[in-house]
């Protein structure tokens, strides 16, 4: 565990903080891609006012900060402590949010039936064996909570030069929207929907988007 700590703090490490302010003048806002003012809102989770958030790789707290505001009681955790300290030094004043340094399995097991929802963008679903993962989440949602998270679409021929995919600490999970509907369906997840988002004009990657209920 220290080894895959270490290596999402170097990639902490290196990340540009989110800017101020997006396009259309918000202070906060959730995106679910790569690409900035661009795809879905929150509005995929359903209704959130009240309800228990929890986001599995928080990072900065950009996207739960959004929630937050919305009126979600949130929760989120990231495994590198450093994204901790950055979360709570730009969003430590928001009400009904926290943020904790903790891996999304360890997590999970101990918090049964404590979330609404529980989403993730471009973090530990697609770093952790959906195995394992799956139905931890399945088992932190309340019945009726959805559940959704993004990352990129897989590749046929991955590129070389990614740290985390050559990091041996790290591993990846590339599956396509056919094989997470397959995944959720085993792990007893419901209401099953996927796509991928294609990108703006001028970029050439896509984002892989998932969302079900338990």
């Amino acid at each position: 565990m220290e080894a895959v700590t270490a290596v999402w703090e170097r990639y902490a490490a290196g990340r540009t903080p989110r800017r101020a302010v997006n396009a259309a003048g918000a202070t906060t806002w959730l995106n679910w891609t790569q690409h900035a003012d661009h795809g879905p809102n929150e509005s995929l989770l359903g209704p959130v006012c009240g309800r228990r958030v929890l986001e599995l790789g928080s990072g900065t707290g950009c996207n739960l900060a959004h929630l937050a505001q919305l009126g979600a009681r949130c929760v989120g955790i990231d495994i590198a402590p450093s994204q901790r300290d950055k979360a709570e030094a730009r969003w430590g004043s928001v009400p009904g949010l926290i943020f904790r340094t903790a891996e999304a399995t360890e997590f999970l097991t101990r918090h049964p039936d404590s979330f609404d929802v529980v989403f993730s963008v471009f973090g530990p679903v697609w770093f952790t064996d959906p195995a394992t993962l799956l139905p931890l989440v399945r088992q932190g949602l309340a019945e009726g909570g959805v559940f959704a998270f993004s990352h990129k679409p897989p590749q046929a021929d991955p590129r070389p030069g990614n740290p985390l995919r050559e990091a041996r600490a790290v591993s990846r999970w590339d599956h396509s929207p056919q094989e997470w509907t397959t995944l959720l369906t085993s792990a007893r997840f419901t209401n099953i929907t996927t796509e991928i988002i294609d990108p703006p004009d001028g970029e050439s990657e896509g984002t892989l988007l998932v969302r079900a209920e338990r």
